[in-house]
């Protein structure tokens, strides 16, 4: 799967968590966050970009959904849409 993609599927599912949700869906995005920050991980290894690889590794346990980081909704929403914006950003750079 293209890279791009999975940065903008990762980005619009990030910024749907600033809307109100079922904690059904939060737990979803965990997952898939997890997943596409690890795969994102894996490309950028394998291009040599070593900062890249350091951010999304650092990104896939932050939204891993096994040990949960107790943030606070607000802060959540502040990084979901701080990562969500730097994945759009990040497609045309």
């Amino acid at each position: 799967m293209n890279f791009k993609i999975i940065k903008f599927i990762l980005a619009i599912i990030l910024i749907l968590c600033l809307f109100e949700m079922p904690y059904g869906y939060y737990q979803f995005t965990r997952f898939i966050a997890m997943v596409g920050f690890s795969y994102l991980a894996y490309y950028s290894n394998e291009c040599n970009k070593k900062k890249e690889v350091l951010i999304y590794i650092g990104l896939a346990l932050l939204f891993q959904p096994f040990m949960k980081i107790a943030l606070g909704r607000s802060i959540w929403n502040m990084l979901d849409l701080i990562v969500g914006v730097s994945l759009i950003v990040s497609l045309f750079s």
